[in-house]
């Protein structure tokens, strides 16, 4: 009789392991993020994975959450901030196999002025302060012609690195959650989309300019190095690459977010 409940328990234990394994974590910020990854749900609980989205406001928490172990991947952040992230935070966290998902055009938003040649002459602007977005901000206002930078094949330029500024723009470094609140105190603000289409401005309305399709800045799926091929991770990537989800996002964010797959 004890080695049937004991072989009963073993066996309840097994059970309670296996729905565990199949728990799968991500963080994301909300928009669009987790609005993509809840749309997947319904078809990754039909092949046995129970996606759990946890919904972040900053870019440094998501990737501290994976590299500690609390979380299984995250999705929010394009190569060129993961790999500034990885430097400056001696991580290494990685891309997943085949994890290119969107990308979210950047823009340039004004409450001052409708037009980029109203710009005054020391106009401030404001930009991220990580250095992958503020160089983007900054590669966006050289392609203007608003400026010159040193190096224009680099993917982090700073302001220092700025080799000509006619119009003496004075550059504020800003936390990229902050910008669209600071669109008040400055003339020009570079601001990612996700924070512009919770702040309910319109990319494809709203920007005094934007990104082409051609931005290097696609949005990823990443993961510790020991998970990437965690099959469970696989399957998110075969959901989110799906005609259901392109349709899905070009539906919802009408060019604001632009499927890569």
């Amino acid at each position: 009789m004890l080695k049937k409940t004991l072989s009963a328990i073993a066996l309840a234990a097994l059970a309670v392991s296996a729905h565990a394994a199949d728990v799968l974590k991500v963080a994301a910020t909300t928009v669009p993020h987790a609005e993509i990854l809840n749309f997947v749900k319904p078809q990754l609980k039909a092949q046995g994975v129970d996606l759990q989205v946890k919904e972040f406001s900053d870019y440094i928490q998501p990737n501290a959450a994976v590299e500690d172990k609390q979380l299984d991947a995250n999705f929010f952040q394009h190569q060129p901030y993961l790999d500034s992230y990885n430097k400056d935070r001696k991580s290494s966290l990685v891309q997943v196999p085949n994890g290119k998902v969107h990308v979210e055009p950047f823009g340039a938003y004004s409450s001052k002025i409708k037009n980029v040649k109203d710009l005054k002459d020391g106009a401030t602007v404001a930009i991220p302060n990580d250095p992958s977005n503020g160089g983007r901000a900054l590669i966006l206002l050289a392609k203007q012609g608003l400026i010159e930078l040193k190096d224009p094949k680099s993917l982090t330029p700073t302001p220092l690195d700025v080799a000509k500024n006619p119009k003496k723009l004075k550059f504020r470094e800003l936390e990229a959650p902050l910008l669209p609140r600071a669109l008040a105190d400055v003339d020009l603000a570079l601001i990612n989309t996700n924070y512009a289409i919770e702040a309910k401005l319109n990319p494809t309305k709203d920007a005094l300019f934007i990104e082409g399709a051609d931005s290097p800045y696609t949005n990823i799926v990443a993961a510790r190095a020991d998970r990437a091929n965690d099959p469970r991770i696989a399957k998110l990537i075969q959901a989110l690459h799906t005609p259901e989800v392109k349709k899905f996002i070009q539906d919802k964010y009408k060019g604001a977010v632009v499927p890569a797959f």
